[in-house]
Order: C-alpha cells, then sequence, then structure tokens
C-alpha cells in the first residue's frame, strides 16, 4: 500500500511537471529560512537539495549564492526542466528512501518532500537524510501538523500523498543521528503554512 502511494505520487508529479513548475511560486518566500541556514555553513559550501522539483527558486537562488548545489529528485521530467536551467549544477534521479550518494554535504534541505513518505518511511529516512550531512553542517526541512497522521493535497489536480510525524518523533529521530535541533518554526502563514525544522550535526 505504501509503495502503490508513493508511486501514485511520484506519477503525479512526472505528468504534470511542467504545470506544477508553471504554478510553483517563484517568489522566494523561503529566503529568510534559506539564510539561516546559510548562516550555519561554510560560504560558498556543498547543498544538497532533496526533491529538488525543477530548481527554481530554492536552487536558482543558492547557485545566484557562489553554492555548489546537487539536486536530487525522483521525478526525472523535474530534474530535465531542472538540468536546463542550470547546467552547471549536479542533477541526480534518486528516491530519498534509499539515497546513497557515498558522501556528504555542508547542508542538505528536504522542503515539501519529505512529507510525501508514510510515517514509517519517514522514520526510516530521518537517519538516510543525517547521513548526508557533514560534521557541524546543517539540515533544513519541512514538516506537517505535531501529530501523526495522513493527508491528501493537489498537484494540477491529481491527488498526491501526505504524512506527519509527532514534532517529539523528529526531535528523537535526529538527536539519535547526531544532530541537534537550531529552530522549529510552526505553521508560517508567510511560509505557506509550512513548520519549517533546521538542525545541526555535532561537529
Amino acid at each position: 500500500m505504501a509503495k502503490d502511494r508513493h508511486d501514485q505520487t511520484r506519477a503525479v508529479y512526472e505528468r504534470h511537471a511542467a504545470g506544477f513548475d508553471t504554478s510553483r511560486s517563484k517568489s522566494l518566500f523561503e529566503k529568510p529560512w534559506l539564510d539561516r541556514l546559510c548562516a550555519l555553513i561554510r560560504d560558498r559550501g556543498s547543498i544538497l537539495d532533496i526533491g529538488c522539483g525543477s530548481g527554481e527558486p530554492i536552487a536558482e537562488y543558492l547557485i545566484g549564492k557562489g553554492y555548489a548545489v546537487t539536486g536530487a529528485d525522483y521525478a526525472q521530467p523535474m530534474l530535465d526542466i531542472a538540468a536546463a536551467r542550470f547546467p552547471d549544477a549536479d542533477w541526480i534521479h534518486a528516491d530519498m528512501r534509499d539515497l546513497s550518494l557515498e558522501r556528504t554535504f555542508d547542508a542538505v534541505i528536504a522542503w515539501h518532500s519529505v512529507f510525501h513518505l508514510t510515517p514509517d518511511e519517514q522514520r526510516h529516512c530521518l537517519p538516510v537524510l543525517a547521513d548526508h550531512v557533514a560534521a557541524g553542517g546543517a539540515l533544513m526541512m519541512t514538516i506537517g501538523p505535531d501529530e501523526e497522521g495522513e493527508a491528501s493535497g493537489t498537484i494540477e489536480g491529481q491527488p498526491v500523498y501526505h504524512a506527519s510525524l509527532p514534532e517529539a518523533d523528529y526531535r528523537r529521530l535526529l538527536a539519535e543521528n547526531g544532530m541537534d535541533i537550531v529552530s522549529i518554526d510552526r505553521d508560517r502563514d508567510d511560509c505557506g503554512g509550512a513548520t519549517i525544522l533546521i538542525a545541526r550535526k555535532t561537529a
């Protein structure tokens, strides 16, 4: 069942990559949190953007600031758009659930991507994300409400799966993998209603 939900959500992004790119806000309302993340790492360091989509506006902003960006997404049509726009960045077709790049990054971003996983998949995936953060590096991700639950959203009118864990679970999983919470900004109206979690790995 979890595989079906995952495959269905990926298929929606694959079929509607161009439409999603057109409708996706390019206003960069994420900037305050991107800047907060960048302040935690070295200038022009390496950043892994998981669920990078078409590369705008997040990867575009980071590339413009001189960071070495690697984007990963499970929807190849999204990566094709990103690669056409930013050919000097690295774009990797990969599923975050079994990501294994055999390298670490100064920062890892998972913006509006982890919440497409089931609760159990998220519990499995948090250590995977933490493994890709270098010592002293940082992780930023968006999470759902402070409870475990499932919901359905839409992309171009097609249903996509969402889920969340209790905040305590995110805190525990990150702590178990050597990461300390820097901040949790919950239900930000100025950020599309998202809750933004930033954590830092012990140096």
